[in-house]
C-alpha cells in the first residue's frame, strides 16, 4: 500500500493525541510533521509518553511551506484556526480534514453568530464536504476540504437518519437528550472540568442553545424535505470518553418494523452496529473504537420511535472519523487502521 504523507496542525490536545495513536497502526500513514507554537521543539513523545517508540517527531512552529510534501493535513485545532490555513492548502491541492467547526456550517452568518468571529475564507464553505461517511461517502471521494463532524452531531444524525430518509417521523418535535464524557470539553484548564467538580455528578449545560445545534439541524434537514425542529440538550457525565444520545420522535404510522429498517439501512456500514432488538448499548462497548452502536425501540402505546446511539467522542466523534474520511478520500480500504475492538474494562 502506497504511503500517505500526513501533516498535523495542532496535535497537543486530546483529539490530536488520539489521531497519533490511531495513525501509528495505520498501514499507509506516514506522519511528516506536526505543529505547535507553544511546544515548538519539544518531542511528541515527551509530551505524550504513550507514543514513545512510535514517533520520532518534534513539534514545529508552522511555516508557509511546512506542508508542501503532504498529501493530507489534519487540523486538530480550536475553532478559528484551520480556516487560516485552508486557502493556501486548497490552492496547492493538499487535502485538509478539519476537526473544528470552521467549515461545518453552510451559512457564514449562522457560523459567525454561534462562534463569535468573522470567517477568514467564507468562499470556501461551499467547497467543503461534510465528513459524515454514511451520508456523504460519494462526495468525500472527490473532496479536497472536509469538515469533520462534531461528536454530538455524529451520534444524533446517525440515530435519526434511517427515520428521516424514509419519511417515518414527524419532524417538528425531535428531541435529542445527549451525554458526553469530560474529554469533549478539551484539554484546557477549567473549573468545570476538574475531577472534584465532575466526579459523582451529572449536569446539563448550554440547555438554551449549544453550538452543535445548528450543525445537527443542518445535517438532519438535508435528510428530509419537511421543516425540522429540534430540542438538543447536552449533559456532562463523570467519565473520560463517550457519547450517549437518547433520541425521540413521533412516528407517522404504527405498522413499521423499526428493527428491520435500521438493520437494512446500516447493513453495509463498517462503523455502525445495529444491536439486536431489546439492547441497551453502553459507551464502554465503543471505548477507543470508531464504532457507533445503535439500538431502536418502537414504543407502540405512544407511537414513538426511541433510538439509543453511543460512540467514543474522540474516535468516531473526532480522530477516527477523520481517518475514515482520509481513507475514502485517498481511495483505500475505508477501515484501514480502524478495525479495533473496544478497550474493556
Amino acid at each position: 500500500m502506497k504511503k500517505i504523507n500526513i501533516g498535523i496542525i495542532g496535535g497537543t490536545g486530546y483529539t490530536g493525541v488520539e489521531l497519533l495513536r490511531l495513525l501509528a497502526a495505520h498501514p499507509a500513514a506516514n506522519v511528516l510533521c506536526i505543529t505547535s507554537r507553544s511546544e515548538d521543539g519539544r518531542a511528541v513523545s515527551d509530551l505524550y509518553p504513550s507514543l514513545r517508540g512510535f514517533y520520532d517527531l518534534a513539534y514545529q512552529a508552522p511555516t508557509p511551506t511546512l506542508f508542501d510534501e503532504c498529501d493530507v493535513v489534519f487540523a486538530a485545532t480550536p475553532n478559528g484556526v484551520a480556516m487560516k490555513y485552508a486557502e493556501a492548502l486548497y490552492e496547492k491541492g493538499i487535502k485538509l480534514i478539519d476537526f473544528s467547526a470552521d467549515f461545518r456550517i453552510n451559512e457564514v452568518a449562522t457560523w459567525s453568530k454561534w462562534y463569535g468571529m468573522e470567517h477568514a475564507c467564507p468562499h470556501l464553505l461551499e467547497k467543503a464536504v461534510y465528513g459524515l461517511p454514511e451520508f456523504n461517502r460519494e462526495q468525500l471521494r472527490e473532496a479536497t476540504l472536509v469538515a469533520n463532524p462534531g461528536c454530538y452531531p455524529t451520534a444524533v444524525q446517525l440515530g435519526y437518519m434511517p427515520l428521516l430518509r424514509n419519511d417515518l417521523i414527524e419532524t417538528d418535535s425531535l428531541i435529542a437528550d445527549c451525554k458526553s464524557g469530560v474529554s469533549g470539553a478539551g484539554k484546557k484548564a477549567a473549573i468545570g472540568s476538574l475531577f472534584t467538580e465532575v466526579s459523582e455528578s451529572v449536569k446539563a449545560y448550554a440547555a438554551s442553545g449549544h453550538r452543535h445545534q445548528p450543525e445537527i439541524r443542518q445535517g438532519l434537514q438535508e435528510m428530509t424535505t419537511e421543516p425540522l425542529n429540534l430540542v438538543f440538550v447536552p449533559h456532562l457525565m463523570p467519565m473520560i470518553r463517550g457519547i450517549h444520545a437518547t433520541l425521540y420522535a413521533r412516528l407517522k404510522r404504527n405498522d413499521v418494523d423499526l428493527q428491520t429498517l435500521f438493520e437494512q439501512a446500516y447493513q453495509d456500514e463498517p462503523f455502525v452496529d445495529v444491536m439486536p432488538a431489546g439492547s441497551h448499548p453502553d459507551t464502554r462497548s465503543v471505548r477507543g473504537t470508531n464504532m457507533c452502536r445503535i439500538a431502536v425501540y418502537h414504543l407502540k402505546e405512544s407511537n414513538q420511535a426511541l433510538v439509543l446511539s453511543v460512540e467514543d467522542n474522540v474516535v468516531k466523534g473526532a480522530a477516527g472519523q477523520a481517518i475514515q474520511n482520509m481513507n475514502i478520500m485517498m481511495g483505500i480500504d475505508e477501515t484501514s487502521g480502524l478495525n479495533l475492538p473496544a478497550l474493556v474494562p
